[in-house]
């Protein structure tokens, strides 16, 4: 596999209107190998990334691990109360991290989440579906809201800010979460491909284009970068600069899978560490919600987002591989089928 035959089949992509634009980077050793935007974008463009954005929020969860100002099994209620309500006071750090919480389906406007009392406000009405620990059930956006505020009790800094001065800064990448309106001008907008879009389809639209939404910052799936930003994050946590996080906590999180119940939806354990998802080596990585590339190690680790952005490293290769578009296909099953190729290509380089 080559370079070329990766770029090519990016293009291609865009060629076929399977996506308006695709930008995708390529990383090593702490450096870009391959940074290229295809179709109707820049290199400067940013895209919203969805969930890819989960392992960056998580990612300062893991240094107040590593700083003792968190503690996996401590109760989410004792430092939120206002989330002591429902049966909700049991539910645990570990489990908020690892999706098997009890509260998949809780509601939050992505317009005011930002506000701590808003957030609160519905933090006590949200109800358990279902016994904490018994089970996993991807809670798309409800956990991280519990983690970015969580965040901000304890370091005293708004959640999107905490991300920038804790993480993003320190790695010399941009801010990405929290995006005021005025700087949104380099932002590519989304774009439904294919079949009229569904309710769920225009939800996750608007967390893309909607310009306040963008300023609020979902943190479990409202990140706006780039490819090459988000390549680097992923070179970091890699080589973990300058000690960045705790070196036991980081392995942990990018080594050890905690949960393995099975994913409802492919029926495979789904291998979530702390924040990420681990390829494993019982051969069904592809199954993972991670766009793992068939190549990749058993060691990889990543997290996807919604209409198959992909965000995964491989510590046998050194290699880290995004692929970010702005192509909304309301079938997301042949969404990923358009750009597995690609994350196979990647996973293969030499």
């Amino acid at each position: 596999m080559s370079l070329d035959e990766l770029l090519g089949r990016a293009q291609q992509l865009v060629d076929d209107g399977a996506t308006p634009a695709l930008q995708l980077a390529v990383a090593r050793d702490g450096e870009l190998v391959a940074f290229e935007t295809f179709g109707a974008a820049t290199d400067d463009s940013r895209f919203c990334v969805f969930s890819t954005t989960k392992p960056v929020v998580a990612s300062v969860v893991w240094q107040l691990l590593g700083e003792g100002l968190l503690d996996p099994d401590q109760r989410v209620a004792d430092l939120i109360p206002e989330f002591a309500t429902h049966g909700k006071d049991v539910v645990t750090l570990d489990q908020v991290l690892l999706h098997t919480a009890g509260f998949p389906g809780a509601t939050l406007d992505p317009r005011t989440g930002a506000d701590p009392a808003v957030r609160r406000e519905a933090f006590a009405r949200w109800e358990l579906e279902w016994e904490p620990g018994t089970r996993f059930e991807y809670h798309a956006e409800s956990a991280h809201w519990v983690l970015a505020d969580l965040i901000e009790r304890v370091t005293g800094l708004d959640f999107r800010d905490a991300v920038e001065q804790r993480v993003t800064s320190p790695l010399g990448l941009p801010r990405v979460l929290g995006i005021a309106s005025e700087e949104q001008g380099d932002v590519v907008a989304g774009v439904a491909v294919g079949a009229a879009p569904t309710p769920e389809h225009d939800e996750l639209l608007a967390i893309a284009n909607d310009p306040q939404v963008r300023a609020t910052g979902v943190p479990g799936g409202g990140g706006i970068m780039t490819a090459a930003t988000l390549a680097r994050f992923y070179q970091a946590l890699l080589h973990n600069p300058d000690g960045l996080w705790d070196t036991e906590v980081l392995r942990d999180a990018t080594t050890r899978v905690r949960n393995d119940f099975d994913d409802p939806m492919m029926e495979v354990p789904v291998h979530r560490t702390r924040g990420l998802v681990l390829a494993g080596d019982d051969g069904l990585h592809q199954f993972r919600q991670a766009m793992f590339g068939a190549a990749c190690s058993p060691g990889a680790y990543g997290h996807a987002g919604a209409f198959s952005q992909v965000a995964w490293a491989d510590p046998a290769t050194g290699t880290s591989f995004v692929c970010v578009k702005n192509g909304y296909g309301e079938d997301m099953v042949a969404d990923a089928m358009h750009v597995m190729p690609l994350a196979d290509l990647a996973a293969a380089l030499p």
